[in-house]
């Protein structure tokens, strides 16, 4: 949703733009390529592989760039240590990266063997395949139900849990074949695919950064500055809708965001288009992996 994404945040007037989720960079060149040549990007990730990768695609605008590794729940501590203290418009694209999905030994992907990892930056955490040995039953059952929405989440936990690897270490596939002989597969989706997700929301605790960054993100956007949000899960999706709503009803002094010179119960922020926007049909037989991507858009009043 790269167009959308540079239509929405007004790119083209330029100013200090954080992208959150910054992966090889795609979004980030866009942002330089559609913006004035004084356009400022801070870029942040996770994870140290994709940040290498990114700064050698945008090392054409390194005088204007800023990489950090880490993730954009901590914006309110990452931006004053730039010397940034707002910026004008903010992008989180929650999906997944092709370089995580396709890089080896990551565990992304269950159609190849490889240690059952799932993390967004090695350097961090335990390793899912680890995670599934420490959880007990009902945490596994948890999981499977709230991350993957999968209705056969106790007897998945279960079974998973009574399991023994051969290993020492549980793999991809392992994991994958296992789950595939509990459920029956049903149309093209492989019934491994929500146990899956739900260990990499697990694991990274992908949803309590989400929550923390949409607590603090309106005190680091500028008045009038935008953000846009691309969520592929309905849990994400979800909370970044209700948070909006429940902005956009609020007023600064009961956000802690009081200003002399704004209307007394004037809202602080609002909706710019009031239902999700979907990647076109062109994007989607371009990308299939976009078809479940919804970006919401909101503007700091």
């Amino acid at each position: 949703m790269v167009r959308e994404v540079v239509h929405w945040l007004r790119c083209d007037r330029g100013g200090v733009f954080l992208d959150g989720t910054l992966g090889t960079g795609g979004h980030t060149l866009a942002i330089f390529t559609h913006s004035p040549q004084t356009t400022r990007v801070i870029g942040l990730d996770r994870d140290p592989e994709a940040l290498a990768v990114a700064r050698r695609r945008l090392e054409p605008f390194s005088d204007r760039l800023s990489l950090v590794h880490g993730t954009f729940a901590e914006i309110k501590k990452i931006l004053p240590n730039l010397g940034v203290p707002k910026v004008d418009g903010i992008l989180l694209d929650l999906g997944l990266s092709t370089l995580q999905l396709e890089s080896p030994g990551r565990g992304f992907s269950f159609r190849r063997e490889e240690p059952l990892d799932l993390r967004m930056d090695r350097s961090r955490g335990v390793p899912a395949g680890a995670w599934l040995e420490q959880a007990s039953e009902k945490e596994l059952a948890r999981v499977l139900k709230e991350y993957g929405e999968e209705k056969k989440a106790r007897l998945l936990a279960r079974r998973i849990k009574s399991y023994r690897p051969q290993g020492s270490f549980w793999t991809t596939t392992e994991l994958a074949d296992l789950i595939a002989r509990i459920l029956p597969r049903s149309g093209r989706i492989h019934p491994a695919t929500r146990t899956f997700q739900a260990l990499r929301i697990a694991v990274n605790e992908e949803l309590k950064q989400l929550a923390r960054f949409l607590e603090d993100f309106l005190a680091v956007l500028t008045e009038g500055g935008r953000i846009c949000v691309i969520a592929y899960h309905s849990l994400e999706d979800r909370m970044v809708k209700q948070t909006f709503l429940r902005l956009e009803r609020g007023i600064g002094d009961a956000l802690g965001l009081q200003d002399p010179q704004r209307p007394q119960g004037q809202p602080v922020f609002k909706r710019v288009v009031t239902k999700a926007i979907i990647p076109s049909d062109e994007e989607v037989r371009k990308n299939p992996r976009s078809r479940g991507a919804k970006m919401r858009v909101g503007e700091r009043g």
